[in-house]
């Protein structure tokens, strides 16, 4: 009797690209979420959370199904996709979509990066006796503090938050759904946040719609 085969490394050969992959297709795929204006870091060939994070930015745009997965259908959508649009703007501000589920960092008017983000999963909640919906407030604010590491809010922990609103931030998590799921926070990837912590210094326009 002899032993099993082992599986094959993971390697993007098939007609699939997802979390865990590598080569030169994954290479292709993050420069081209690159030139659209998604960010994921450097393209450095591994399919990691960040590109992940990318794929389902582009998916949420694209009105694609949102499982970060490079399917038929997300790549042929690459292939014709041109960069989101942002709403009229003369700075550098931070544009917050909750339909859409995506957070824009716009300059001049044009989506400079476009990040997969989850806002208010408009649960109820309740804190201190008091019961709350986890909602995203809109309306036009600006980034007025940072907290330059983890900042833990009455809420849980928050990496390098930026806050526009109270106890509202821009920030990082470890977990950030394809769907809104926070208190009310707009939460993005660490790596991202890492990313935006010098990309939106206080005193930066945020507008949420």
């Amino acid at each position: 009797m002899t032993d099993s085969p082992s599986p094959p490394p993971a390697s993007a050969s098939s007609d699939l690209l997802r979390d865990g992959d590598s080569g030169p297709a994954v290479v292709a795929l993050q420069q081209r979420l690159s030139s659209l204006g998604y960010w994921l870091g450097s393209a450095d060939g591994k399919y990691g959370d960040a590109t992940r994070q990318a794929v389902v930015a582009f998916q949420k745009i694209a009105g694609l199904d949102r499982d970060g997965v490079v399917g038929p259908r997300t790549a042929a959508a690459l292939k014709v996709a041109t960069t989101p649009q942002a709403r009229p703007a003369q700075s550098r501000t931070v544009e917050i979509d909750l339909r859409r589920q995506v957070l824009f960092v716009v300059s001049g008017g044009r989506v400079t990066w476009a990040f997969n983000t989850s806002t208010g999963g408009g649960y109820v909640y309740y804190h201190d006796g008091q019961r709350h919906v986890a909602v995203t407030p809109t309306g036009v604010f600006e980034v007025t503090r940072q907290v330059d590491g983890w900042d833990h809010s009455p809420l849980g922990w928050l990496w390098r938050p930026k806050y526009f609103n109270g106890g509202v931030a821009v920030h990082g998590y470890e977990e950030v759904p394809a769907y809104p799921a926070s208190h009310g926070c707009v939460r993005v990837g660490i790596a991202a946040m890492n990313w935006l912590w010098t990309a939106i210094p206080v005193g930066t326009p945020v507008i949420v719609y």
